[in-house]
């Protein structure tokens, strides 16, 4: 029975290693087996702790996992880990990199955990997450359509190098990652002030959320309520950051597609109806 509740570490940690052997032999690169069972380790590391009820469980898993993402993969081994590097290498029809990563992270991982990867492995929220306003203190803006316009204009940026036949694309996109993310960096910091909300940008900017949506509507995993304990406090939806009714099970809840897995919700209620 101890055992038991241990098991979706595990079962993550399953999923990420099956990812890290299959693309290993694949793809021939032990890279692959290295890469995805660091990530698997580090998430399932954080479930653990907060099973121990480790109260900074999650923000382990952001550091170990973005500041690997931020530094080694970027800056140090040059690779486009933004939207922009999904579509450079979609563009020159090769299986690598930020494309396998969206594939399993961004595209067919939400079908299991959702929003996940926004709360654990992000490393413009894992900058976000440290700034004064967890619980966002003003009502929800409806600007959620700016996404939408900087993920076209990530792909209309891209398809442009590639129709002009710019030369060393390679290295326009590494640079674009480090404008790219000081650009992330300063809108994110500064709307987090503006709307008193650490979480602004992922709700009204980031474009890879236009990939998450969909996909986390059919999650495996997620944050459901017990009604017969639920005294309707209230206090679940006041501590979420992304404002998520997480009373209402069904899949079409208020801001369903916006949980990020952070687990406030479970931590706060007092009833342990989540």
């Amino acid at each position: 029975m101890r055992l038991k509740k241990y098991v979706y570490p595990i079962i993550i940690l399953i999923i990420f290693e099956a990812v890290a052997v299959t693309l290993w032999l694949t793809k021939d690169n032990l890279f692959y087996l290295f890469n995805f069972s660091y990530i698997g380790s580090s998430i399932s590391l954080g479930i653990f702790l907060f099973i121990r009820k480790y109260k900074h469980a999650r923000r382990v898993v952001q550091l170990l996992v973005g500041l690997y993402m931020l530094v080694y993969l970027g800056l140090i081994c040059n690779e486009n880990m933004q939207i922009e590097g999904f579509w450079y290498y979609l563009f020159t029809g090769v299986f690598e990199a930020a494309t396998i990563h969206y594939a399993v992270a961004k595209i067919f991982g939400p079908l299991i955990f959702g929003r996940g990867w926004c709360g654990y492995a992000c490393w413009t929220a894992m900058v976000l997450d440290f700034l004064p306003y967890k619980v966002p203190e003003q009502p929800r803006k409806s600007i959620g359509w700016i996404r939408y316009v900087t993920f076209a204009a990530s792909l209309i940026f891209v398809a442009a190098l590639f129709l002009a036949k710019v030369g060393n694309i390679e290295r326009i996109m590494f640079w674009a990652f480090i404008a790219g993310n000081a650009v992330y960096y300063g809108i994110g910091i500064a709307l987090a002030f503006k709307f008193k909300d650490n979480r602004a940008f992922c709700k009204y900017i980031c474009p890879v959320t236009v990939f998450l949506k969909p996909m986390s509507y059919y999650s495996m995993i997620r944050i459901k309520c017990n009604r017969d304990l639920c005294i309707d406090c209230g206090k679940c939806r006041r501590v979420c950051p992304m404002n998520v009714d997480v009373t209402d099970n069904a899949r079409n809840r208020k801001n369903g597609t916006e949980c990020i897995l952070c687990m406030e919700c479970v931590k706060n209620c007092p009833k342990k109806a989540l």
